[in-house]
């Protein structure tokens, strides 16, 4: 479901809605090479935020043209439940944390 206040989707996961947004999509950095696209989540109405880092799509790093880019709200359901296995407490107070997920978003 996209939400037309700043390009903001919202997901459910158990019960409870997360905000997501596009940050950033593949792109090529001359230090790193390719990088994957990310993901910012919060939990409505709470204030710390995650960032969902993805790997650089397989297409691109054989040097294959750039596709459309598909975000699904499963992929960020997915995200949202390795985030908070790996202890994003979205109730908390501080910066946002970093997550590096695989493609699936696990």
């Amino acid at each position: 479901m996209l939400n037309i206040r700043s390009g903001t989707s919202i997901v459910e996961v158990d019960g409870v809605k997360y905000e997501w947004q596009l940050q950033r999509e593949p792109q090529w950095s001359d230090a790193d090479g390719w990088k994957g696209m990310m993901v910012s989540l919060v939990q409505k109405d709470t204030q710390r935020a995650a960032i969902l880092e993805f790997p650089p799509p397989m297409r691109l790093l054989k040097g294959l043209q750039r596709g459309r880019l598909q975000v699904s709200d499963a992929l960020v359901a997915r995200g949202v439940r390795a985030a908070l296995g790996a202890g994003w407490e979205p109730e908390s107070r501080g910066k946002p944390m970093v997550f590096t997920v695989d493609a699936d978003g696990n």
